[in-house]
């Protein structure tokens, strides 16, 4: 019932998009030929010639949403991922049918009809369809999230979830899922093999029974999904579990306890026929990696162009108002625990770790110079590190880098801490635009970085980047 409900909200979906882009690409033609607030200079294109591609683009669209996940229903994704999946969706329907356009004007459109314009649109045209669609797609799933929300709050619909673990591990599981009723989850109960003993349920929730007993509960209590939760020296059970799960048509959810060894996404490699588990690979490599240095050289080339003023004008004021150097060099560790030099505006007086050593920043630094105060809270002392990812040494998104003498203490003292090296640093990352940068915690700041480097894409990185602009810059804590 619930794989019926999702392919017919698919459907739903489908179809919606598919309208929504015509009637975005109908309106982008009447707002730029026929409302008058575009000076028309060429003349006015008939608009059959825009209906005859209506047809392509109700395609078009859904077939780049496809290829850009937007169609992956998954409650729990957040209204800035639906945004930028939404987004990045839309952006490929427009290289799409721009391209195609212009092959079947150049190869298949007869001199006549090329005078005469057919297949031809006008590039504001599809500027405006870009934002048009992006607009009334992202509002009607708000339309459709909020609908749900409603039946969800009002009981219908809910996937019954029972929790194999009650440990810690079961009740961290439990309280994210209380935490957010919106998705339309409800715990049954746990089911835990000391159900025999003296252990009781968590938050109300009861415990049901044990590992053993989980196809007669499961059918009794008709349960959608098995989140199984348990510790790592039980986790023999899990194929028990799973195979007692198919039979009951039960979606299996695994929440590692091995968290601290396998902190990466592990992919199954062969060697001659033999199966082998690469635990700590990463989506950033081959062609990634080159997607990624393109965009990095062209977004920091056009950022240090554009700022250009704005840099003379700060490294003036440096310069004016503290003696010493207008830039401030310091040994940063970067890919691969390679280290190199990341450039900063000076925002601290000359020689002002002489007497204090290497010391974390703070709000109230008292080495800091007034100019230089003003510049970390808005965090433009960073501009200079565009310079770093121009030359490679940085990209724009990524962990923050630590200077050496911090990673000697962290390593030892933070699992896994030395993984966030396998990408190169970023000027921001997802963990600062969470909040989790400056004086805060190093143990979250380090489970973001992985969370970065497991799930990087294009999509992740121009999110961060734009909640960097909407958060990141405008937010007291100084990035160190």
């Amino acid at each position: 019932m619930v794989r019926r409900y999702n392919r017919l909200l698919v459907a739903f979906y489908v179809v919606t998009d598919a309208c929504l882009a015509m009637w975005a690409f109908i309106l982008a033609y009447a707002i730029r030929f026929e409302s008058g607030l575009v000076p028309v200079t060429r003349g006015y294109p008939p608009i059959e010639n825009y209906l005859n591609i209506l047809p392509f683009l109700a395609v078009l669209t859904p077939v780049a949403f496809q290829l850009q996940g937007v169609y992956r229903l998954r409650r729990g994704r957040s209204r800035v991922d639906d945004f930028f999946s939404v987004f990045i969706g839309s952006i490929l329907a427009v290289m799409l049918g721009l391209s195609s356009t212009l092959y079947v004007q150049t190869y298949y459109v007869s001199e006549q009809a090329k005078a005469a314009g057919a297949y031809e649109v006008s590039q504001l045209v599809w500027g405006m369809f870009l934002t048009l669609t992006v607009a009334f797609t992202y509002a009607s799933r708000e339309v459709v999230r909020e609908l749900l929300e409603r039946r969800w709050r009002a009981g219908i619909g809910l996937k019954r979830i029972l929790i194999a673990g009650s440990g810690d591990l079961g009740r961290l599981v439990a309280d994210r899922i209380l935490q957010h009723r919106e998705l339309g989850y409800q715990i049954i109960g746990f089911v835990d093999d000391r159900a025999g003993g003296d252990h009781i349920g968590y938050r109300g929730l009861p415990l049901l029974g044990t590992l053993g007993e989980v196809g007669e509960i499961t059918q009794r209590e008709r349960i959608d999904h098995l989140y199984v939760a348990l510790p790592l020296d039980e986790h023999a059970k899990l194929l028990d579990l799973m195979e007692i799960a198919s039979r009951e048509f039960i979606d299996v959810k695994v929440v590692p306890d091995v968290l601290q060894f396998i902190a990466l996404r592990a992919r199954l490699e062969d060697l001659d026929g033999l199966p082998i588990i690469n635990v700590n690979d990463v989506p950033l490599q081959g062609f990634n990696s080159w997607l990624k240095r393109l965009s990095d050289i062209v977004l920091s080339f056009a950022t240090l162009v554009v700022l250009s003023i704005p840099l003379l004008i700060i490294a003036a004021l440096v310069r004016w108002t503290s003696p010493g150097r207008v830039f401030y060099k310091q040994e940063r560790m970067g890919l691969d625990g390679k280290a190199f030099s990341v450039y900063k505006f000076r925002s601290m007086y000359v020689d002002a770790e002489d007497s204090s050593g290497p010391v974390w920043a703070r709000d109230d630094d008292p080495r800091a110079t007034p100019v230089g105060r003003w510049l970390r809270r808005f965090d433009l002392d960073e501009l200079p590190q565009f310079w770093n990812v121009l030359k490679g040494d940085m990209s724009i998104v990524g962990p923050r880098p630590e200077r050496p003498f911090f990673v000697e203490q962290f390593k030892h003292r933070i699992p896994q801490y030395m993984l966030r090296h396998k990408v190169k640093a970023g000027i921001t990352g997802w963990a600062q635009v969470n909040g989790w940068r400056g004086n805060t915690s190093l143990e979250k700041r380090i489970e973001y970085d992985l969370y970065y480097i497991e799930n990087w894409s294009v999509s992740l990185d121009i999110k961060i980047m734009w909640l960097t602009v909407v958060r990141g810059f405008f937010h007291r804590d100084a990035v160190v």
